[in-house]
């Protein structure tokens, strides 16, 4: 018998939309919790009109009955997720009792901002393109077992201890590195000490919570942050985050074990997009792409980094699906193709004058691909808004159903708008979440 548990990420590089596909989706659902990334992650959630833009808050908190969990995986800025669950509260949305942090979760400080600051500013640096908010050096010091985890946040006389250590350090080598000025130990621990407090009433043992759910009969779903080709081991390195962003990173991510992990779901865009540095093989680079990018509003939501546009690639998505055991394909922004006649999809590379589709693993075999494009008909009437799938152009079907026999998973949800009610089931796929209700 299956966990009646699910995994939402990205199969590309972030960006797809999955803030909205998980709000949707959090209706089947116990509790939503994220296992990966920082507070660089903006999932944004649409409701009757009214936005939401969530960086570290799990989606599901703004659906009734369902809890909100911040795994240990997760890389936290408290002043950040204080901040934000203000916002939050401010439209109305009960945190008290549904919001939880995990004790295990690694702290970001401002010695970590400084640190990347610092590095991706310096002079003959190969830019990466973060966001500078920490995240990167915060899961460097995790990885030495250098960091500071929210239990250890908790307990003032070991903050203190650690901050004046830390910022001793940092301080020393950052000034010797970038000629940065030192950052105040005693103003710090100060800061972290308030927040610690207002922190406390959200942190509890989520590992633990979320086994409990599940052994109940209850359910749960593991969100994941950016997209598979950002994952540390399996994305395009070095242009990619800190963390697992895959399907693996739900357990280690969350202490829930992988035979607790029930499906598999993966969220692509009907075109594929990038923000920042790094390669990309079917990047627009012309009017059209251009045009994409404004009828699909291809704005960072937390950074306003504009996104790079570019046509679906399958080789890409079917490596993703390997990966992830991806079982179902959500499929986001089809109505911003709607004015197209004609559709080119990536379905193989050339690399060296040889076909293949195969990613190489270094950034040099990427760079060397020459997508090998097939083209498929437009459709060239609005979708937006549609409910239904047969009510979809015969185009529009043809190829969401090319995704699907190309990609090796089966389409289980469409979405032709921003907003939670702008969505396609499939019948299969609402069968199989019927049966992930508690």
């Amino acid at each position: 018998m299956r966990a009646k548990s699910a995994v939402v990420l990205g199969a590309q590089w972030g960006d797809e939309g999955k803030g909205k596909i998980v709000d949707v989706l959090s209706d089947h659902f116990s509790a939503v919790a994220r296992y990966a990334g920082g507070h660089n992650a903006g999932h944004t959630v649409i409701i009757s009109g009214e936005k939401f833009i969530l960086q570290l808050i799990p989606c599901g908190v703004l659906r009734k009955g369902c809890k909100g969990v911040i795994g240990n995986g997760v890389v936290l800025d408290p002043i950040a997720f204080l901040n934000e669950a203000t916002r939050v509260q401010s439209h109305g949305v009960a945190l008290d009792g549904n919001l939880f942090v995990s004790n295990r979760a690694q702290v970001i400080l401002p010695y970590h901002r400084m640190i990347e600051l610092a590095s991706e500013s310096a002079p003959g640096r190969k830019k990466i393109g973060t966001t500078s908010r920490g995240i990167g050096p915060a899961y460097e010091d995790k990885m030495s077992r250098g960091g500071l985890r929210v239990v250890d946040l908790l307990n003032t006389s070991l903050l203190k201890t650690h901050i004046e250590a830390a910022c001793q350090q940092k301080n020393t080598i950052v000034h010797a590195l970038f000629g940065t000025d030192p950052l105040d130990a005693n103003q710090i621990f100060d800061q972290y000490a308030e927040a610690a407090e207002k922190l406390r009433p959200y942190v509890t043992d989520t590992g633990r919570m979320l086994n409990g759910i599940l052994h109940s009969g209850g359910s749960v779903m593991f969100e994941g942050a950016q997209g598979t080709l950002l994952d540390i081991d399996h994305g395009t390195y070095p242009y990619v985050t800190s963390s697992s962003a895959t399907a693996g990173g739900a357990s280690t991510g969350t202490g829930v074990g992988p035979l607790n992990i029930g499906t598999v779901i993966a969220v692509t865009k009907a075109y594929v997009t990038r923000v920042g540095e790094g390669p990309f093989p079917t990047e627009i680079k012309d009017e059209v792409g251009e045009e994409i990018g404004r009828r699909g509003n291809e704005f960072g939501a937390v950074t306003g980094r504009k996104r790079r546009c570019g046509w679906l690639d399958i080789p890409l998505l079917r490596y993703s699906n390997q990966i992830n055991s991806a079982e179902w394909l959500v499929v986001t922004k089809l109505d911003v193709l709607d004015h197209l006649a004609e559709i080119p999809v990536c379905i193989a590379y050339e690399i060296d004058g040889k076909l293949t589709d195969e990613i190489p693993a270094d950034i040099s075999g990427i760079n060397k691909i020459v997508p090998k494009y097939t083209r498929l008909k437009g459709w060239q009437t609005p979708t937006d808004g549609i409910k239904d799938y047969d009510s979809l152009p015969a185009a529009a079907k043809e190829y969401l159903r090319f995704q699907e026999r190309e990609s090796g998973a089966k389409i289980g949800m469409v979405s032709t708008g921003p907003d939670r009610a702008q969505t396609i089931f499939l019948p299969e796929f609402a069968a199989a979440l019927e049966a992930l209700k508690p």
